[in-house]
C-alpha cells in the first residue's frame, strides 16, 4: 500500500467571531494557507501510478482557484471559515480524483493545521 501526497498553497481572509481571540479574530484579517491532498492505493501494474499526479494537480487547481484571493465567509459551502470546515470543503471537492485518506490545511505562520479523514459511519 502506497499513500501520495500532494499540496497547494493559497492565500484568503476570514473573519471568527466568538473565539478567545476577540476581535483580532473578528476583524477581517488573511492568512496563507497550505493544504496537502493525501490519496492512498496500489500502484497500476500498467503505470506504476497510484493516481496520476496531472489529474490530481488538475483538480486541486479548480479548488485553489476558488479559494485564492477570496474572503472564505462568502464561500457559502464552506460554512464558518475555520481550519476543520475548510479542510472538509477541500475534501468534498477532491473526492473524485482519488482514493482520499485525509486533507490537511496548514497555517504555517500560526503554527497550526487540521486534518479531515472524510465522512465517520
Amino acid at each position: 500500500m502506497w499513500e501520495l501526497t500532494k499540496a497547494f498553497r493559497f492565500e484568503a481572509a476570514h473573519a471568527l467571531s466568538g473565539t478567545t481571540f476577540g476581535t483580532a479574530s473578528e476583524e477581517i484579517h488573511g492568512h496563507s494557507f497550505r493544504a496537502e491532498v493525501t490519496v492512498r492505493g496500489t500502484p497500476d501494474p500498467k503505470t506504476g501510478m497510484v493516481i496520476d499526479l496531472g489529474l490530481l494537480e488538475r483538480a486541486m487547481a479548480e479548488v485553489q482557484k476558488t479559494l485564492d484571493h477570496k474572503f472564505l465567509n462568502r464561500i457559502e459551502a464552506i460554512g464558518v471559515p475555520t481550519l476543520e470546515n475548510l479542510s472538509r470543503f477541500i475534501w468534498e471537492r477532491l473526492q473524485h480524483a482519488g482514493k482520499l485518506t485525509r486533507v490537511s490545511v496548514h497555517r504555517d505562520s500560526c503554527n497550526e493545521s487540521c486534518t479531515y479523514f472524510g465522512p465517520q459511519g
